[in-house]
């Protein structure tokens, strides 16, 4: 992997995704290089059927079917895909040099290591039990220069500013004072916890962007465990979310994340429409664009919605890297006791910063992903109800279409599927399709082929 000099003498003013994001889109161009390469010298092309839009026809007729037509047509796949890769990848190496040449303009420092600055906020009320989030915190943190802990605490408890105090110069601890009084109608009382969340989120988030002028951070609360590799997995993703217009979260949270619905395999990444929050990074220019707007309360459904949104995406993980243990809060409880305290938390450290990433950028991941959905057998809805998986080969996977809410619910509750939307969105979902892995296979709930976008009417 390419990293900065070694000099200490100078601000290194690049990020090390310059070097890794390149590396790891040339790893994988030259790797499709190579198998395109040796399906093209295996297969032999005498008696060829013509031209691409002849086979399709001839395939869209149930003609053609036979393993050369199959052969031709998977070196078709390769030869565009291989175009496409080599298009994305010029796209981000001037995209890479474009934010190069911002950075090197602005008095941002980068740490001479192999990972860039990302302060960790710790938003905090009135739990002593914060403790428990802070000791992980320290213990696998590699680097307090790489992470700098903050602990924003809101409300005044004075037992959990001691627990904070007590960690000395480990952490910043950053007192929010406002604690004035919501006025609220009778009908609204019930929601003040929200609105206090929501301008300590405001507050918190401005101390780390405008006071303390970070580019990135990653937001957890005082109730969640984290995973062994927590910040091997922010540290790998962040030149993704700085290359990838398309993103604007990295969320350490699988909503659908129980030990039943996911596989064992903990170095599995996603694209995700819906925002998950539980552990998230943010960059500061969002940051900068969300402020001025930020709700008065419920911020993470305000931030679901399409105008905050603007079609971009998340990284989200297989297997989480949070896990809640907070059974009372503002939400008093909500999904915990049927399905937040179910969430597998990942045990095993995943080095993804030796892997290649480059499948999650969105013009690499979009194809292969509506190729893995729609090449799927379908089966019903009764059928995947019953575990009737006749005629399927056991090591495909399934495709079980809905076209309404109601069909995606009756799918979705007896899997053990979170089944509401928001803004129309699935927990999980990205264009329209939630994944899932139960008893050895993987599902896709998909829409129809020619899905045109999310219903807002489906909340």
């Amino acid at each position: 992997m390419i990293l900065f000099g070694s000099s200490t003498r100078m601000k290194t003013k690049l990020g090390y995704f310059i070097g890794s994001g390149i590396t790891i889109l040339w790893i994988l161009f030259f790797y499709q290089y190579v198998i395109f390469q040796q399906r093209v010298k295996d297969m032999d092309f005498e008696g060829a059927f013509g031209s691409s839009d002849q086979r399709l026809l001839m395939q869209i007729n149930g003609e053609g079917s036979g393993p050369t037509f199959q052969r031709i047509a998977a070196v078709e796949g390769d030869l565009q895909g291989l175009k496409k890769d080599s298009e994305r990848l010029q796209q981000y190496m001037d995209r890479v040099r474009e934010v190069g040449d911002t950075m090197a303009n602005s008095n941002v420092t980068v740490l001479t290591s192999k990972i860039p600055v990302i302060p960790v906020i710790v938003f905090a009320c009135n739990r002593p039990t914060v403790k428990r989030n802070l000791d992980q915190l320290l213990k696998y943190r590699p680097s307090a220069e790489s992470f700098p802990i903050y602990v924003s605490q809101d409300c005044g408890h004075k037992e959990t500013a001691e627990v904070i105090e007590n960690y000395g110069d480990q952490m910043v601890h950053m007192k929010h004072t406002n604690n004035t009084p919501i006025v609220l109608e009778k009908k609204d009382k019930k929601f003040e916890g929200y609105y206090k969340l929501a301008r300590h989120y405001r507050w918190g988030l401005n101390q780390i962007f405008r006071k303390y002028n970070h580019t990135a951070a990653i937001i957890v609360e005082d109730d969640l465990d984290i995973a062994p590799d927590f910040f091997e997995y922010f540290a790998a993703l962040y030149p993704l979310l700085v290359a990838d217009s398309s993103l604007w979260c990295i969320s350490a949270w699988n909503d659908n994340g129980k030990a039943d619905l996911t596989e064992d395999a903990p170095e599995l990444l996603y694209r995700t429409d819906f925002f998950p929050g539980l552990g998230w990074m943010l960059r500061r220019d969002l940051w900068m664009e969300l402020e001025p707007k930020w709700p008065e309360k419920f911020w993470d459904d305000w931030m679901r919605r399409p105008e905050q949104r603007l079609k971009r995406s998340c990284i989200r993980p297989e297997v989480s890297r949070t896990s809640t243990f907070g059974k009372k809060g503002v939400s008093n409880g909500l999904f915990y006791e049927t399905h937040l305290k179910f969430i597998k938390l990942n045990d095993v450290s995943v080095p993804f910063r030796e892997r290649s990433l480059a499948y999650l950028l969105k013009d690499i991941y979009d194809p292969r992903f509506a190729s893995a959905v729609y090449n799927s057998p379908t089966i019903s809805q009764a059928a995947l109800r019953k575990g009737d998986f006749s005629g399927v080969d056991p090591n495909v996977s399934i495709r079980v279409e809905y076209s309404t809410k109601d069909q995606f619910i009756k799918t979705a509750k007896p899997l053990g599927l979170m089944q509401d939307f928001k803004a129309g969105v699935p927990r999980c979902g990205y264009r329209g399709v939630v994944t899932l892995f139960r008893n050895g296979r993987r599902i896709f709930l998909a829409p129809p082929i020619g899905w045109n976008g999310y219903d807002l009417s489906w909340n």
